[in-house]
């Protein structure tokens, strides 16, 4: 119990300490090029709205901590200010030159990207677990559409919609990103390799199409009912399903198909307990209503994730370059939401980024380290945008300036600010909700599965 507590918060602090710190630096690019190029710094911000706590240092510059942890700000007021941000400044402060502005704008996206790149080393040196999970298909359904073609259990997936496949994740991400639900999917079985046309459906509990083939997987008792016949039978929460009435079990749903057909019949149900092989006999009672078997079992994937670790890790270009690349299938799959399905609500806001930081760090601390890496190419990347209140805004009203020689009305720079600022916040509590609604309860299965990390093997000369 102690235990469990005390990595709770270790959890927690590593989420706090990460998330943090890619804020501190992004802010303290801006704060280091305001002081090379003597501006008025009114303060420093991690975080936005109420204060938690603050100081003042020599120089007369507000540190503060603030409660909404999503972002932060510091105050200058030579440059465009959002009062519905940072509040009121002091607007007669000397003017400064557009290169200032553009300097210390683009100062803080320069931050997290050296940041960025130092993780990624230190990502790269220490190493980098990956994700045992071969994209083996499991059950295939008897007179299904995948079946009619010829598709089988153990048959392996090497590319979906053209693109090459390590492991389920690839086959579930290129699925969800296609444009189209007619998929191109490669299968390969010993030395034959074949692509087939397949179609994907939309799965109503999370709204991403998927297709619809089984991973190769042994489920596991996820929860149990009271008196039910896997009860009865000795069945314990955790127990993994490795055959049911002398058939191998390889998926959920063909696990449910077995139970169904076998009410009121004895089986015998072999399961693995503790590392442990066992053998019980299990009677499945007949639903009244729908006249099929059941025993009274939540079922859920195995519990038990094994990762391998690749040391050293991907190089630190190698990790930039795939961050860019899944931003560009997601801005793409947005481009085409008619044809993906993939709209704003699918992005994630700060809840979605603290849930998946603290399931990564549940795990091994060193895949939160390899998240905050594309954590701070995104933040980097997405504070360029040319929108007033972010950083490119800051850049494309310097440039105006330089173009037309004379600043940007302030009133008006305010007042587009304050509004983008509005529009800026409204957003991240209206993907916040989606990230509490339909991927808080992933979050929080994420934190029940079990999880191995094992050396990279040998290799024998």
């Amino acid at each position: 119990m102690i235990e469990d507590i005390l990595h709770k918060i270790y959890v927690a602090l590593i989420v706090v300490l990460f998330f943090g710190a890619s804020i501190f630096v992004h802010e303290y690019g801006h704060y280091l090029m305001a002081r090379l190029r003597r501006l008025v710094v009114q303060g420093f911000s991690i975080g936005f709205g109420p204060k938690i706590f603050s100081w003042r240092d020599k120089a007369g510059v507000e540190w503060a901590l603030r409660w909404i942890p999503a972002g932060g700000f510091v105050k200058l007021p030579q440059m465009i200010t959002s009062t519905a941000i940072e509040g009121d400044a002091d607007l007669d402060a000397p003017p400064i030159s557009p290169t200032s502005k553009i300097l210390v704008a683009l100062a803080g996206p320069a931050m997290n990207v050296l940041f960025a790149f130092a993780i990624a080393t230190l990502v790269w040196i220490v190493g980098l677990p990956v994700v045992i999970n071969p994209p083996v298909i499991g059950y295939v359904e008897p007179g299904s559409p995948e079946a009619s073609l010829g598709i089988r259990e153990g048959d392996r997936i090497t590319r979906v919609d053209d693109r090459p496949i390590r492991s389920w994740q690839d086959v579930q991400r290129f699925t969800i990103l296609s444009r189209t639900n007619q998929i191109s999917v490669e299968i390969t079985r010993e030395a034959t390799v074949r692509t087939y046309s397949l179609t994907a459906t939309v799965n109503p509990a999370f709204g991403f199409k998927l297709l619809n083939l089984d991973p190769h997987d042994h489920p596991v008792v996820g929860s149990l009912s009271p008196s039910g016949a896997a009860e009865t039978a000795g069945l314990r929460l955790g127990d993994q399903f490795i055959s049911f009435a002398g058939v191998p079990v390889v998926g959920q749903s063909q696990l449910v198909d077995l139970i169904r057909a076998r009410g009121g019949v004895e089986s015998e149900v072999e399961i693995s307990r503790d590392q442990k092989r066992l053998s019980l006999r299990i009677t499945p009672r007949v639903d009244p209503e729908t006249k099929v078997g059941r025993i009274g079992v939540g079922l859920s994937p195995s519990r038990v994730l094994a990762y391998q670790l690749q040391r050293p890790g991907p190089t630190p270009w190698e990790q930039i370059s795939g961050v860019l690349e899944q931003m560009s299938d997601v801005i793409s799959a947005l481009a085409h939401s008619k044809e993906t399905g993939i709209t704003p609500k699918e992005l994630s806001g700060p809840v979605g980024i603290f849930g998946k930081l603290a399931a990564d760090a549940n795990v091994d601390i060193r895949l939160a380290l390899a998240f905050i890496v594309m954590v701070n190419i995104n933040l980097a990347l997405l504070n360029l945008l040319p929108i007033p209140v972010l950083d490119g805004g800051h850049i494309v009203m310097s440039l105006y300036e330089m173009i037309i020689r004379r600043p940007v009305n302030s009133r008006f720079q305010e007042t587009l600010t304050a509004g983008f600022a509005i529009l800026l916040l409204s957003f991240m509590l209206y993907v916040s909700f989606f990230d509490i609604v339909k991927r808080g309860p992933l979050f929080k299965a994420l934190f029940k599965q079990e999880s191995i990390v094992e050396p990279m093997p040998k290799t024998i000369p």
